[in-house]
């Protein structure tokens, strides 16, 4: 691949159907319960049923996705941790004592890290035992160059890396998969994306990230008004993602259109995460249908990218960690609206009385 336009995005359509969605209302409406009194787990039981186009959904094989990679403005000083903690994490990832190696294993999420471009080697072990944390090594350098100088990435690197997402997702299986991810300097990236996308003032755009302090926080401004002064170009989707984003975020990008693309229930984690749907969702509006944000972050910035997205998340905890961990937590939510959808009885077949139509109705629309 040598530029942008040779990525070939599959094909999302939208799976708006209003009479579908009219009908697992009516299935959610005649549950034994007051309408609505569910709350949002209606809305999410409703939007699961839209993505996988059933009345009986079953989630099977969920895929927990960890993107990792370093990047070039992390030596600006832009994280309150050295670039070395990216390949520490990756090795504790697979050790088992990450967060999210954790409730991985406690909710039976298979966890797949990716080494999209760490500035360390890695042995591939995508043939490790079924249920145990794997490595996939699709390195495209030891990390990104400095946005502060110019693009992050080549043209080539970022259509490699979208590809690579893309191929990745095709040879998982199931029908779910939750998006995580690794690199100091990462939430850098994700505040630069929403500025550039969104149009938006940068300082609202960042927050402290992995803990810096007050000064730290405006010099991390200082850096990335810099990157993006050194990008005016970077106006569309693709060419914001190649010279403001990272590794990590591209493979992302493209494992979410792939995911869009084979209607798999897509569970968005934070703030990084969340800048690769955006990304996606810019390139094809569709793929916000197949989308569950599990939780609001603590990152200054996340608010407002999840307004761009119209999107309520399910959970509000103040987690800022990242690493899937608030998509593995909510995990739970999404296997409860499932069943409570397929196995609730009905007024008619349980045999209690339904009282008369309530004007109370939970709003499905862009709530997730």
């Amino acid at each position: 691949m040598h530029a942008l336009t040779d990525f070939t995005f599959p094909g999302i359509a939208d799976i708006g159907n209003a009479v579908f969605t009219a009908h697992l209302q009516q299935l959610l409406d005649n549950k034994t319960k007051p309408s609505g009194a569910l709350g949002r787990i209606e809305a999410l039981a409703l939007r699961i049923g839209q993505v996988l186009g059933t009345s009986a959904p079953v989630l099977v094989r969920p895929q927990l996705l960890v993107c990792a990679a370093d990047h070039g403005l992390a030596a600006h000083g832009v994280s309150a941790f050295p670039r070395e903690v990216t390949a520490q994490m990756v090795e504790n990832f697979l050790a088992g004592g990450a967060a999210v190696s954790v409730l991985a294993r406690q909710h039976g999420l298979q966890l797949t890290v990716v080494d999209c471009g760490v500035a360390r080697d890695f042995a591939d072990s995508s043939s490790a035992p079924p249920g145990a944390p794997r490595l996939l090594v699709r390195k495209l350098a030891a990390g990104t160059r400095d946005a502060c100088a110019g693009p992050a990435m080549t043209a080539a690197e970022c259509a490699q890396a979208l590809a690579n997402g893309r191929d990745i997702v095709c040879e998982l299986p199931g029908n779910a998969l939750l998006l995580g991810e690794m690199g100091i300097g990462n939430t850098s990236a994700a505040s630069l994306l929403l500025a550039r996308l969104a149009d938006l003032p940068l300082a609202e755009c960042t927050g402290a990230g992995t803990g810096l302090d007050a000064a730290g926080v405006e010099r991390k401004r200082a850096v990335l008004q810099r990157a993006l002064d050194a990008n005016p170009q970077a106006a569309t989707p693709l060419s914001a993602l190649a010279a403001l984003g990272g590794y990590e975020v591209a493979t992302l990008v493209g494992a979410v259109l792939q995911a869009a693309a084979e209607r798999r229930v897509i569970v968005v984690d934070g703030f990084i995460t969340g800048a690769a749907v955006l990304v996606a969702s810019r390139i094809a509006p569709a793929v916000l249908q197949r989308c569950v944000f599990a939780h609001r972050s603590g990152e200054h910035g996340h608010h407002l990218m999840l307004a761009q997205m119209q999107a309520e998340p399910l959970l509000d905890l103040g987690l800022r960690l990242g690493e899937g961990s608030g998509a593995a937590l909510a995990w739970p939510l999404l296997q409860s609206a499932c069943a409570l959808l397929r196995e609730m009885a009905s007024f008619a077949a349980a045999g209690v009385a339904q009282r008369g139509p309530s004007s109370f109705r939970v709003e499905h629309n862009n709530l997730m």
